[in-house]
């Protein structure tokens, strides 16, 4: 069958399409995607803007005809934490379900966190032992441990690359040393009970990071580039992270830019991430950490293949049945 994804995150909004089958892991058919941020668009009050719900909508209406163009049978569709934490994310969604006919469903920070794990768990195997995950999206950063399939710990805090750089980096195009104090500060003390609770999961074999943010970060620190294709095992230093880190403070946007595996609309929160995943690393002692190319989509397409493999209903939306006659 042919399946597409829809995922809504701050950053990006993204519809995947895969042809999968019980046991087949998934593979890319086609894509199609908008830099939305749509942690841009909200107000002061936190509200996401009229605005910025049409431009999300209209995005939607558009993968939900790209998904019908090329026969997907199924369709999932999901929002994280642009959506969940924006006080009025119950009325965005209704009004693109509304517009749309796709239902977006929305994941909770711990769920977010949990499910990557498992994708991160089928990537490496039952052979890494206790993983520890970190993932470092435009809104929220996860963190997870076990060694199971689903963590035996799993977080969420609200410590993305986009809502750091907004918040304490977004004033000028090299971030002042008393804004980057006070932004270290801050992760410092809003980590610290996460690190607490994730310390109680025990010290892991196999320490991962996910996400765009980490896999910039690597390319940054010396990892193989993303053409070599997703089977070259990269890793990232702490060493190499800090030394980065604090070149990446003296550096304008523009410069961040040309660094490798940055993307122009990423440049400006590179650095915010950074300073999270350095400091994350430092609380938990975590030296080296392997990047793992599946994350949160892989980790509901596998659920969702897992359940065509046992059999079990699920509700699917046909793609073409949203279209009106």
């Amino acid at each position: 069958m042919r399946l597409s994804v829809l995922d809504v995150g701050s950053n990006t909004v993204h519809l995947l399409l895969l042809d999968v089958y019980p046991g087949s892991k998934p593979e890319p058919y086609a894509s199609h995607k908008m830099a939305l941020r749509l942690v841009e668009h909200q107000d002061e009050q936190g509200r996401i803007t009229d605005h910025g719900r049409d431009l999300l909508t209209s995005f939607v209406v558009e993968a939900r005809d790209f998904a019908v163009e090329h026969d997907a049978e199924d369709l999932l569709a999901f929002a994280t934490s642009a959506i969940r934490e924006a006080t009025n994310g119950a009325d965005v969604l209704d009004h693109v379900q509304s517009r749309s006919g796709v239902t977006l469903t929305e994941i909770s920070g711990d769920q977010e966190s949990a499910i990557t794990f498992y994708a991160v768990r089928r990537w490496f195997g039952w052979g890494a032992g206790r993983i520890m995950d970190f993932d470092i999206g435009g809104g929220s950063f996860e963190m997870a441990v076990g060694t199971n399939a689903l963590p035996t710990v799993a977080t969420s805090v609200p410590l993305g690359a986009g809502r750091m750089y907004r918040t304490f980096l977004g004033g000028s195009d090299v971030a002042s040393p008393a804004d980057v104090k006070k932004l270290r500060r801050h992760v410092r003390t809003t980590l610290k009970p996460a690190v607490e609770k994730i310390e109680k999961g025990g010290r892991p074999d196999l320490a991962v990071g996910t996400s765009k943010t980490f896999r910039s970060l690597a390319r940054i620190c010396g990892a193989a580039p993303s053409a070599q294709g997703p089977y070259v095992p990269r890793i990232m230093h702490s060493e190499d992270l800090r030394l980065w880190t604090r070149r990446m403070e003296a550096m304008t946007v523009s410069e961040r830019a040309e660094l490798p595996g940055v993307s122009e609309h990423r440049a400006a929160q590179v650095l915010a991430g950074a300073i999270v995943a350095e400091t994350a690393m430092d609380m938990l002692d975590i030296g080296t950490l392997r990047i793992s190319p599946w994350a949160l989509r892989e980790g509901l397409i596998l659920r969702r293949l897992d359940r065509l493999t046992t059999g079990a209903a699920i509700h699917t939306v046909n793609p073409k049945n949203l279209v009106a006659k």
